[in-house]
Formats: C-alpha cells, structure tokens, sequence
C-alpha cells in the first residue's frame, strides 16, 4: 500500500472521531445553552460527508443546514414569545435567563429546568407583579424552554439519525 493511501485512511479516520465528537456535543449543547447543539451536530455530519463514508446528498446537507439554524434561532425566541404570550414582562424575560445560567452551572442537570421558572417569577415578582400573574409568566417560560429544547433535540436526533446510518451502510 502506497504511503499516499495509508495517510488518506488515517485522515478519514481522524475525522471520523472528530465528527463523533461533534455530533456528541451536538447532542449535549441540546440541554446546555452554551453550546449550539443542533450546529455542532450539523457540523459532525458535514465532516463525515468528506470522508469516505459520506454519500449524502448536497440538497438533503442543505435542508439539515436550514434545519440546525432555525432550530437554534427559535430556541433562543421561543421563551421569550411564551413568556410574553402568558404575559411576562422584561423583568420575567431576563429572569428567565438569568435563573437558565444560575441553574445550569449550581444544580446541574435540574437547574436546567428550573431554573428558567424560577427566575422568569423572581423577574415578575420584582416587577410588582401579583404572584398569580407571575406563576403565569413563569409557566410561559417554561414552556417556551421545553419547546427550544425539544426543537433542538428533534433536529439533532435527525442528524444523529443520519450520521449513524451513513457509517452503517458502509
């Protein structure tokens, strides 16, 4: 075997764990709001299309692509929708955001959960809000966090999806 070949098989074997290692970020950057999940998952899928391995179409890499981006830009809009949907106010908005990094970083992995409820009604209450009208707010929040989540875990699931059958099939 040529010297020239073995150094292309070791390269598609780098990127290989490289992209592996993307797409398990990817997954992970779904609950944590410091990593774009859905992007890095993209970005794992896209460097297993140069390798050997990687027959996906361009038209299905493009549509994947919108998918990862609008993903992300909604898990950033969707809380902030619902929490204005169930009448929050700014005060809830940044609470929401300050109680996601308090709960993401000192009670890991149920921070990530509560935490936006928590702060989106301390950010109500603080704005004189009554606490039903905050408990509401909160609760928009909530789920505006769950419905960016699980948007983000859909997308990435899609990818992962396609990952793992193209190195299967081959």
């Amino acid at each position: 075997m040529h010297l020239t070949i073995k150094i292309l098989i070791a390269m598609d074997y780098a990127l290989i764990v490289i992209a592996s290692i993307l797409i398990i970020l990817g997954i992970v950057g779904c609950i944590l709001p410091v990593l774009p999940g859905p992007p890095l998952s993209f970005g794992g899928l896209l460097i297993l299309h140069y390798t050997r391995w990687g027959a996906i179409s361009g038209e299905l890499l493009l549509w994947l692509a919108i998918a990862a981006a609008l993903a992300t830009i909604l898990d950033y809009v969707l809380p902030v929708w619902a929490t204005k949907k169930f009448g929050g106010t700014k005060r809830g908005v940044w609470g929401a955001t300050i109680g996601l990094i308090v709960g993401m970083f000192f009670f890991p992995p149920i921070g990530i959960i509560i935490g936006p409820f928590l702060g989106a009604f301390f950010g109500e209450i603080s704005s004189k809000q009554d606490q039903s009208k905050a408990l509401r707010s909160a609760l928009g929040s909530f789920i505006g966090f769950l419905l960016g989540t699980g948007l983000k875990f859909a997308v990435s699931g899609v990818i992962t999806y396609y990952y793992v059958m193209e190195l299967a099939v081959r």
